[in-house]
């Protein structure tokens, strides 16, 4: 297991500043989210592929692409167009995105490119749940086929608040998959278990650990989807750590703090004290 940190606590950091910044404190892993202020998918820099990949590279860390911009298709609506959406032409933006994403992961010599379901179409409609797992299942056979193609593979967050946000929900989209549903790897945030209660934590590790390859770190106070820093919630961080070691996970486990960038540094310094001592506890 690679302990790592997402880029998107780093917000204010120039790339070629936060992955030095990571090793030095500690880290072996760098969950990069591409957004308009680094690796935008639809202005790439060569010259700022190739430094990040260099930085990765000789300073022994993994890389893996996040694919959660906010705000990176469309100015106005988060997350927006998702796989979901009533419009062909807007899933296929989102499509396009994802491929753009793998293709960056190729370029960067990341192994995983991790992605969520997005959210329902907006406003009143009579579009069922059949229809729309039937449109998200379509859209990710076109992103497996380029995932496959590319040598990638995907992965997939179940995400609070989006079409599928439990784990659940990643194992029924599986099946429908059939046997692409094997291309498909697990990205579990164990802070979105306290959200939906699919609990205990370290139980849901032991029991997806067949499917589980990428794993998000943060912790969650009150039920409420925001990620906190360990300790100012409710996860038993050490009985976590040792359920991920117990199943022999060898994939990043990135710590994923989107909203404490303004005092990204420091957080991820204390962030990784934190997780070394819970690993000896």
């Amino acid at each position: 297991m690679r302990l790592g940190y997402n880029t998107n606590g780093l917000a204010h950091h120039r790339l070629s500043d936060a992955l030095p910044l990571l090793a030095e404190l500690g880290y072996r892993g760098v969950a990069l989210t591409p957004d308009v202020g680094a690796l935008d998918l639809y202005n790439l820099r060569a010259e700022e592929v190739r430094t990040v990949r260099e930085l990765a590279r000789s300073h022994d860390l993994s890389l893996v692409v996040e694919t959660g911009s906010r705000y990176l298709l469309d100015p106005r609506r988060k997350h927006r167009p998702s796989l979901l959406e009533d419009s062909a032409v807007q899933r296929e933006r989102r499509i396009d995105f994802l491929k753009r994403s793998i293709d960056l992961a190729v370029e960067l010599c990341a192994p995983k490119v991790s992605i969520w379901a997005g959210l329902e179409p907006e406003g009143p409609g009579r579009t069922t749940r059949e229809q729309l797992m039937d449109r998200l299942v379509a859209g990710l056979v076109e992103v497996l086929d380029h995932a496959r193609a590319r040598s990638v593979r995907v992965c997939f967050e179940p995400e609070p608040g989006m079409f599928i946000e439990r784990p659940a929900g990643y194992l029924e989209l599986r099946e429908r998959l059939g046997e692409r549903g094997r291309e498909l790897g697990l990205t579990l945030d164990v802070g979105h278990c306290l959200v939906t209660g699919d609990l205990p934590v370290e139980a849901q590790i032991r029991n997806l650990a067949p499917y589980l390859e990428h794993c998000h770190l943060d912790d969650i106070r009150g039920g409420v989807h925001e990620h906190r820093p360990f300790g100012e919630g409710e996860l038993d961080l050490p009985a976590t750590l040792r359920a991920l070691v117990g199943i022999g996970f060898v994939g990043m486990a990135a710590v994923e703090l989107s909203r404490d960038s303004h005092r990204g540094a420091a957080m991820a310094e204390r962030t990784l004290r934190q997780l070394q001592a819970a690993l000896r506890a």
